[in-house]
């Protein structure tokens, strides 16, 4: 198969000196802008480190003409799209994706909170002691200590060596002095000529050119205003060094190359086929893991780092820094021809399948013959010895390649079109061997596209699948299918999701996989808290299956979403060697019907965390009609008063949550300052405030929501979740379409019924917190 042809953006500068980017992608189902501006963190005056960082949370705090209820992160979560805000080192990005009615508010929404920020000195106080419990987050997050660690082999008057944080002391909202230079990094850089916009959507270029033009007009116009270069990365000739940390051993490359020559080189440094570096290390038990990465990038300063997980620090760092030295010896004497080919195939096949926001952060260009030389040049200078080891480079892709297909789907050899009513009785005999009644296709997507989804659902799951999901899943990644397992408790569940046609090569590779496990183990990362209370949740809202499968024995069903008949059919064919019995498996619901259940979990972090999940009082879709409109509503007042008045943690969400197909409104909370018990007590006063707040409002927003439930407008992944929950929970596949029509004509009436039921617990409350329970009135989860 040829190498898709890529998307070619249309770059412009509006008369404003506003750059913009631009690409039209029909197949896209919503739209996408990345606004862009050429300032971060090594921006801000000395004098007061984490100003870029906490003008960019000022910035969502409303403006005159919208509000905060009315701001960009509100209009974004009730029309159900995506929207946040990153600092970087020498940038500072806004970004959000939105369906493409209502794009164009969520543009005119963030160019006027760039032009006309809220600075009152209330809302600095406020803001900056998130910024400050973001700072106790980031000071005991092992990653990030470990990343400032790693940095320390760096001359010591770079700026990446510097705190840009910023919390209660570096932030003196009170001083004339720092105020004035908020306002002067605002009006220095916020402006046209210091941003860039990128726009992706379905719509005809004419038409994101013309939403950039508008967009542009409510800006402060301005000229571009270069950043300071920074100081060299290493003081003298050095160009490389060694950091060594827990298992760790990183080897830190500094350079002069472009952006998209590192990327190559990351590309086939972390390939794992054989004759790479990591399948020798790891048949040599030296290290288990290699993850190269760009660190910084800016002004002709770059920062490899390449992470190496040992197996033994013995005498393993000597060996894998000669390993190491050698392979890039060989790399950088090698013909990179079929790697180049194989490098721009795989940034297509991206293009092919990336969403809206990920098209619009794009900004990656093909690897040119400079970038070539570039790298070269950069490999040269590091003064390798000639290469002594036998090495191989990687072979290309399998998954990127289909198969070739003489024949039709649903025909045997010698058949034609007009033969297809008719059946051998050998025909029919394999194909009874072949029918599995727990892997069912919805027709609830259009099979016309490219995307599709499979879900395969494992009870007392084969041996070495996690490990199989997880050495398959790069290759399938780069092919367009992002392919993850996930442990629900008793299940375990993996997934494919993206381009249907390498899906039956990438199952029919699992299959194979599965027959020869190799028990690797993976180390898990220390995450915060919260992250690591949702991952814990499925498992505590599991339930026993009354008809267990026989010890050693594995039973599965499985889903398939937007499939084409060939490819349908492709799928079955895999899917029949899977290990293990096709089967339907109970998906029994717990009934804790007015109960309130606490599951304590332990984290790496003391701050207090906490998911509250309550699942609607029946699986009818009228109740998740109403729990769905409840949740809708809540969300920006919940956001708004524990996050934004009280304050009481950086990380505070809500929303439905399905979970083995049961539906729920989940809270979270996480918080460096506040009890369990205190974020408890702040859950339950929120909750009983919902009857007053349906009472006022004037726009429950049944038609806002139910829009986001239509087939034509759902990204596939989006579709393919909520249609593999309903299919847990027995709903028929026409699911969508009810639960759209249920949501329109949900009453006040029906409401207020479930927010009664929301505090009443009438399908019972499970809290999943790092802490014992904080009452009597909570029973001890499993």
């Amino acid at each position: 198969m040829p190498a898709p042809a890529p998307l070619h953006p249309l770059h412009l500068t509006l008369a404003n000196g506003l750059r913009v980017t631009l690409r039209h992608a029909p197949r896209l189902k919503r739209c996408a802008a990345v606004l862009r501006v050429a300032a971060g963190s090594h921006d801000v005056p000395v004098a007061w480190p984490g100003l870029a960082h906490f003008l960019e949370h000022l910035l969502f705090l409303g403006t005159r003409r919208f509000p905060t209820n009315e701001g960009l992160m509100a209009y974004v979560q009730r029309h159900g799209g995506l929207v946040n805000a990153s600092t970087r080192e020498r940038t500072t990005e806004f970004f959000f994706e939105l369906p493409v009615a209502t794009f164009s508010g969520g543009l005119e929404r963030l160019a006027d909170m760039l032009t006309h920020p809220r600075l009152a000195l209330e809302d600095q106080l406020r803001e900056r002691e998130v910024l400050h419990a973001e700072f106790i987050a980031w000071s005991q997050d092992t990653q990030a200590q470990q990343q400032v660690a790693l940095l320390q082999g760096l001359a010591a008057d770079h700026p990446l060596r510097g705190f840009h944080a910023g919390n209660r002391d570096s932030l003196p909202v009170e001083r004339e002095a720092f105020q004035q230079a908020l306002r002067d990094f605002h009006m220095h850089f916020y402006q046209s000529g210091q941003m860039t916009l990128s726009l992706a959507g379905p719509q005809s270029l004419q038409a994101l050119e013309n939403l950039a033009q508008q967009f542009s007009e409510h800006l402060t116009s301005g000229p571009l205003h270069p950043q300071s270069a920074p100081m060299a990365l290493m003081q003298g000739q050095a160009r490389s060094y060694q950091h060594i940390a827990d298992n760790h051993l990183h080897h830190v490359i500094t350079g002069d190359a472009p952006r998209e020559a590192l990327d190559f080189l990351c590309t086939w440094l972390n390939a794992s086929a054989p004759g790479g570096l990591l399948a020798e290390l790891k048949a040599r038990q030296l290290a288990s893991a290699l993850q190269a990465s760009v660190l910084y990038h800016f002004a002709g300063q770059a920062v490899l780092d390449i992470d190496f997980t040992l197996s033994t620090q013995d005498e393993a760092v000597t060996q894998v820094e000669a390993l190491l030295h050698d392979w890039l010896s060989f790399f950088a004497h090698s013909d990179w021809t079929s790697l180049r080919e194989e490098f721009a195939r795989l940034a297509a096949r991206q293009q092919q399948i990336q969403g809206a926001l990920a098209l619009a952060r794009h900004d990656c260009q093909d690897l040119s013959e400079q970038d070539v030389v570039a790298l070269k040049t950069l490999l040269v200078s590091l003064r390798l010895p000639p290469s002594e080891q036998r090495w191989q480079l990687p072979p290309n892709n399998p998954f990127l390649r289909s198969p070739a297909r003489d024949e039709r789907a649903g025909l045997i050899r010698g058949q034609t079109s007009a033969h297809r009513g008719l059946r051998t009785f050998a025909q029919d005999r394999s194909r009874g061997r072949r029918e599995m009644s727990a892997l069912t296709f919805s027709p609830a997507l259009a099979d016309d596209s490219d995307e599709a989804a499979l879900y395969l659902q494992w009870r007392a799951a084969p041996s070495g699948l996690e490990t199989t999901v997880q050495s398959l899943r790069e290759n399938a990644r780069q092919a367009g299918v992002e392919l993850s397992f996930e442990s629900l408790g008793n299940d375990s569940l993996v997934r494919m999701i993206g381009l249907q046609e390498p899906m039956p090569a990438v199952l029919d590779a699992l299959v194979q996989s599965l027959n020869q496990p190799q028990e690797v183990q993976f180390a898990k990362p220390a995450t915060i808290a919260i992250r690591a209370l949702l991952k814990a949740l499925p498992a505590c809202c599991g339930t026993i299956d009354p008809q267990p499968a026989a010890r050693g024995t594995a039973r599965w069903q499985g889903l398939g979403v937007g499939f084409s008949a060939a490819h349908e059919a492709a799928i079955k064919t895999a899917a029949a060697r899977l290990p293990g019995q096709s089967a339907k498996l109970n998906q029994p619901l717990p009934s804790l019907s007015g109960q309130r259940v606490w599951h304590e979990v332990k984290t790496d972090s003391n701050e207090a965390a906490l998911l509250l999940f309550c699942p609607t009082p029946s699986p009818a879709l009228a109740d998740e009609a109403a729990w769905r409109l409840l949740g809708h509503l809540l969300q920006a007042p919940f956001y708004q008063r524990l996050r934004v008045e009280l304050q009481i943690g950086y990380a505070v969400f809500s929303g439905i949550r399905q979970i083995n197909g049961q539906t729920g409104l989940l809270f979270g909370v996480q918080s460096p300052s506040v009890s369990l018990e205190g974020i408890t007590d702040h859950l339950q006063h929120f909750l009983k405030q919902l009857p007053a707040l349906i009472e006022c409002s004037d726009d429950l927003g049944n038609q806002t929501l139910a829009q986001q439930f239509s087939a034509q407008t759902l990204p596939t992944a989006q579709a393919a979740e909520w249609l593999w929950h309903a299919h847990l929970a027995g709903h028929p596949s026409d699911y969508l379409a009810h639960l759209q029509s249920r949501i329109q004509t949900c009453t006040p009436q029906a409401l207020q019924t479930a927010a009664e039921q929301l505090n009443d617990a009438a399908g019972g409350w499970r809290c999943v917190a790092n802490g014992p329970r904080v009452s009597v009135d909570w029973q001890a989860g499993d």
